[in-house]
């Protein structure tokens, strides 16, 4: 029971800095009214969401996980070029091919921040959309289906991610 408090003291510590400096960096001043406030909304949200809400939640701090954020990173913005080229070619197509499907795809992720970071990733990549998250399944909408094999659809759309996020939190 103990460990339980302080890992809850842990996060609500973590999320209470995380959020002091985004409203820091969006503010860009340390007056001190914009301090107070600060200072009680991230407090209240942070006692709000105990179990964790920040990126560094149930992140690894090895080398091995910063390296594997910033590949992430790379990964992230390469797969989102490439999202956006296929999208505009299927839009400016005059024959529009789409072939719209919801599939069924299998992370092996185990880490709540890991499964919201790889559904928040897909969503973010045009053409796809996480529509629900089931245990060890996602159900991703996808403007163009590719395949309906769960292994096939499970390396196109998840498997890039999950590389990376898997180092990162397990």
């Amino acid at each position: 029971m103990l460990m339980g408090k302080t890992t809850k003291g842990r996060n609500v510590a973590i999320l209470f800095i995380t959020l002091m400096l985004f409203w820091l960096m969006l503010n860009g001043k340390l007056d001190t009214d914009v301090l107070i406030v600060g200072t009680v909304v991230s407090f209240v949200i942070a006692l709000m969401y105990r179990d964790g809400l920040s990126f560094f939640t149930e992140f690894r701090f090895t080398p091995a996980a910063f390296m594997a954020g910033f590949r992430y990173y790379g990964y992230f913005f390469k797969e989102l070029f490439k999202s956006n080229v296929k999208l505009a070619a299927i839009v400016l197509s005059p024959s529009l091919p789409v072939k719209p499907a919801i599939v069924k795809v299998r992370t092996k992720l185990k880490s709540r921040m890991g499964r919201l970071m790889l559904a928040n990733s897909i969503t973010l990549t045009p053409g796809t959309l996480s529509v629900e998250m089931d245990g060890e399944w996602l159900y991703i909408h996808w403007v163009r289906m590719e395949t309906d094999d769960i292994e096939e659809a499970t390396a196109c759309i998840v498997s890039g991610f999950e590389s990376y996020l898997e180092v990162m939190y397990g």
